[in-house]
């Protein structure tokens, strides 16, 4: 029974299923993914569909996800000339954002779908979370997307709105929290200043950041926190 983390798999889901049978995941596990499952890759739609099956992968939402989702909702809709003439300019705005970050292999991957699937593609997608706290072997966790932007020790987390939650890159050099662990995916490694080990899992300053750069031609990163074990695909 371990507990693992893993983050922006971009779609790759090659790399996904390698990781999961690399950490020989059992039904007795847990696996935190901590958002931005989709675009860029061309399986991104493969890797959620897998994940739905899997009651022991907890999902969070990361910012990708949230641009999707909107997007994903009119596109299941029916195309009519009025459908077309009633799209907002926020929701185009929102298409050309989305497809400027990535999201066209997705859109490519949700049209071959039947109605029923996608329908429990957006439902799947509506039901990630926003944050986690996570206790194991006597330390405890914050899992979230990107970090934790107007910051305050004192503050709850659930006074954190997403766009505090999944914009935001943290500043890697300041302790969060000094009694717990800060769990984030969202800019790669590779982007870290000083990192000594760029493209690999950065662990300083009670911070553990998971995005080994999937999707960017680098690394899918997954971490144990029981062991503190790193693995890579």
């Amino acid at each position: 029974m371990a507990i693992y983390c893993m983050s922006d798999i971009h779609g790759e889901y090659e790399k996904y299923m390698q990781m999961l049978n690399l950490i020989e995941l059992s039904d007795d596990d847990t696996i935190y993914v901590l958002g931005d499952v989709i675009d860029r890759g061309s399986g991104s739609i493969d890797v959620l569909m897998d994940m739905m099956r899997r009651p022991n992968v907890i999902p969070l939402i990361g910012n990708h996800e949230y641009m999707a989702l909107s997007c994903l909702r009119v596109l299941s809709q029916e195309i009519t000339e009025e459908s077309i003439a009633g799209l907002s300019e926020d929701v185009i705005t929102g298409f050309l954002e989305w497809q400027n970050v990535g999201g066209q292999p997705t859109i490519d991957e949700y049209h071959k779908l039947c109605y029923t699937d996608k329908q429990d593609v957006i439902e799947y997608l509506g039901e990630f979370e926003l944050y986690k706290e996570v206790e194991c072997v006597g330390k405890t966790y914050v899992l979230v997307h990107a970090g934790l932007d107007n910051f305050a020790a004192d503050r709850p987390l659930d006074d954190y709105d997403l766009h505090e939650m999944i914009f935001n890159v943290p500043d890697y050099f300041f302790t969060y929290y000094p009694d717990k662990y800060l769990v984030t995916g969202h800019s790669p490694t590779f982007n870290i200043d000083d990192n000594p080990n760029p493209g690999k899992i950065y662990r300083a300053n009670n911070h553990i950041a998971i995005d080994c750069g999937s999707g960017l031609g680098g690394k899918l990163g997954c971490i144990c926190l029981d062991t503190g074990e790193e693995y890579y695909v």
